[in-house]
């Protein structure tokens, strides 16, 4: 019993020096010391987006046309700019065939008046003209008339030795006829232009038959003044 009480108080003996020799030798780490405070980061301020408009200065949209040195220029342009004065009617987008459309017009009217299916204002006749003179032993005449050109409102007057046969005759594509009476010897047979039509002179093409039905001539006048005469000499025979 002795013996376990001396290891008892020997163990607890050993102990107690051993923490105080560990107590000595240990020294604790003090914590590190900053000279200075660590610096705080601000927190970015966010302004008021209505506030920020109000600040701002508003910006006015200058006008070009207000200077004289600022001269607008189409972006459809190429190159160097065309002078603005210009005696061409072209636009700068017009067909380049339009120019020629004039002279082919022209050249389309000259070639229907030779054929003799248009008319045109160019001088009139301003005198009496001779179909020509013919002998028959026809009792009388079949005198057609038409206009050859355009129809415009020609009007023919027909008379036989100053007689009126027919005062009035309006002048149509399709032939109108006239009958007249041959008086033994001399017949004047007169064809008075009324008028002139809305395009031109009084035209007119005129075809004439015997009693028998045979073609005595086939003629015409073009471009007649109003108040003027193509005329037939028919000399009867018995």
């Amino acid at each position: 019993m002795k013996h376990i009480l001396f290891f008892i108080l020997f163990f607890t003996a050993v102990t107690v020096s051993a923490q105080t020799e560990f107590s000595t030798k240990f020294k604790s780490i003090p914590a590190p010391k900053f000279s200075a405070k660590p610096k705080k980061v601000p927190l970015p301020e966010v302004k008021d987006p209505q506030a920020d408009n109000m600040d701002m200065p508003s910006i006015k949209t200058p006008n070009v046309f207000e200077h004289t040195s600022i001269t607008p220029k189409s972006q459809l342009q190429v190159g160097a700019e065309k002078s603005k004065f210009t005696m061409s009617t072209e636009t700068e987008f017009a067909n380049p065939g339009d120019r020629f459309v004039p002279k082919m017009e022209k050249d389309l009217d000259k070639a229907l008046k030779d054929a003799g299916l248009k008319e045109g204002r160019g001088q009139l006749v301003r005198r009496n003209i001779s179909l020509g003179d013919f002998r028959t032993k026809s009792k009388f005449f079949i005198v057609k008339l038409r206009d050859f050109g355009a129809i415009d409102g020609d009007l023919v007057k027909v008379s036989s030795n100053d007689k009126v046969i027919k005062d009035q005759i309006f002048l149509e594509s399709n032939f109108k006829e006239v009958k007249i009476m041959l008086d033994n010897g001399f017949n004047k047979l007169d064809f008075e232009a009324l008028n002139i039509g809305s395009l031109g002179g009084n035209t007119a093409e005129i075809r004439v038959y015997d009693d028998k039905g045979q073609l005595v001539t086939n003629d015409y006048w073009d471009n007649l003044a109003a108040g003027f005469k193509a005329s037939i000499v028919v000399t009867k025979e018995e």
